[in-house]
C-alpha cells in the first residue's frame, strides 16, 4: 500500500484528545494559570511535575493533581538560572521514565513607566519569561527527540497583539516568546515535536483579584471584552488538552489566543 494511500484510508481516523501514558512538566505550575494547565492535562490522562520558587505551594498543587487520580510530583526551581532548568527537566524524566509535554507557564511583570525601568528590572524580567522558557523548551526537546513525539507550549500574553501602558518590559518579553515559539516550531517539526501559545486575555486570578473584586474596576476591565466577563483558570483547558494531544499534531508554531474575544474587538470598549 502506497503512503498516499494509507493516509486516505486514515482520513477520518479521529485522533485523541486523551493523555493517558503522557508525562508533562509545567513550569508556573504552583498556582493560577499554570496549575489550571496542569489540572486540564490531569484530567485527560497525564501524570504531571510542576515546577516554581516556593515549595509548600507546589506540594499543595501536587495534591490537587494527585486528587484526580494521576501521579504528581513537586519539583522547586528558580526558571531564571539555567543549571537549575536543565536539573528541572531531568529530574521529572528520571521519575516518570519520559517527558512528552512542557508548558512553560512561569512569568513576572513590572508594572511602571518607562523611564523607571532598571538594567537589575530587565535581567531579571528576561530571565523569567524568556530565558527559562527557551532553555527549559531546549532540554525537554533532547528527551523529546528520542521519542519521536513532544509537545512544547508557551504561556504567551495579550501582549502578543495588544500593548497597554506601562508593561514595556513585559510586553518585549512576550514578544521574544512569540519569535521562540515560531523558530522552535520549525527547527522542532522534524522530530515529532509541536511548539505553540496559548495567550490568555484578562484573567481573574489571584494576582488580579485587586481589580476584579472591586465592581467600578470590575466594569472597567471587562468592558473592552465581548464576552463581557474576565476569564477564570479553568478557561485555558480546552486550548491547554488540544496542543497537548494528539489531536493537535498538525497544529504548531501557532498562537491560540484564549481572551474572550478581545483582539478581535480591538480592545474597543463594548
Amino acid at each position: 500500500m502506497t503512503e498516499t494511500r494509507r493516509r486516505r484510508d486514515d482520513e477520518f481516523a479521529m485522533p485523541s484528545l486523551r493523555l493517558d501514558g503522557r508525562v508533562a512538566l509545567v513550569t508556573g505550575g504552583g498556582r493560577g494559570l499554570g496549575l489550571a494547565m496542569a489540572l486540564a492535562l490531569s484530567h485527560a490522562g497525564a501524570d504531571v511535575a510542576l515546577a516554581a520558587r516556593t515549595e509548600a505551594e507546589l506540594e499543595r498543587a501536587a495534591q490537587l493533581i494527585r486528587s484526580t487520580g494521576r501521579q504528581a510530583i513537586a519539583l522547586p526551581t528558580d526558571v531564571a538560572r539555567v543549571d537549575e532548568v536543565r536539573a528541572m527537566v531531568h529530574r521529572a524524566a528520571d521519575h516518570f521514565g519520559r517527558l512528552d509535554i512542557l508548558i512553560n507557564g512561569a512569568g513576572i511583570n513590572y508594572r511602571r513607566p518607562l523611564e523607571t525601568f532598571t538594567e537589575d528590572d530587565w535581567d531579571s524580567l528576561m530571565a523569567i519569561n524568556l530565558k527559562g522558557a527557551f532553555f527549559a523548551a531546549q532540554e525537554a526537546a533532547s528527551i523529546m527527540r528520542g521519542q519521536s513525539w513532544g509537545r512544547i507550549i508557551n504561556v504567551g500574553s495579550i501582549a502578543f497583539d495588544i500593548v497597554v501602558p506601562n508593561v514595556a518590559l513585559y510586553a518585549i518579553s512576550k514578544g521574544g516568546m512569540r519569535g521562540m515559539t515560531r523558530a522552535l516550531a520549525v527547527d522542532l517539526a522534524k522530530d515529532g515535536i509541536t511548539v505553540n501559545a496559548i495567550s490568555p486575555g484578562r484573567f481573574w486570578t489571584q494576582m488580579t483579584d485587586s481589580v476584579f473584586s472591586k465592581p467600578e474596576l470590575y466594569e472597567s476591565a471587562v468592558s473592552v471584552i465581548p464576552v463581557g466577563r474576565p476569564g477564570i483558570p479553568s478557561d485555558l483547558a480546552g486550548a491547554t488538552v488540544l496542543l497537548a494531544s494528539d489531536a493537535g499534531s498538525y497544529i504548531t508554531g501557532q498562537t491560540i489566543f484564549v481572551d474572550g474575544g478581545w483582539t478581535v474587538n480591538g480592545g474597543v470598549k463594548a
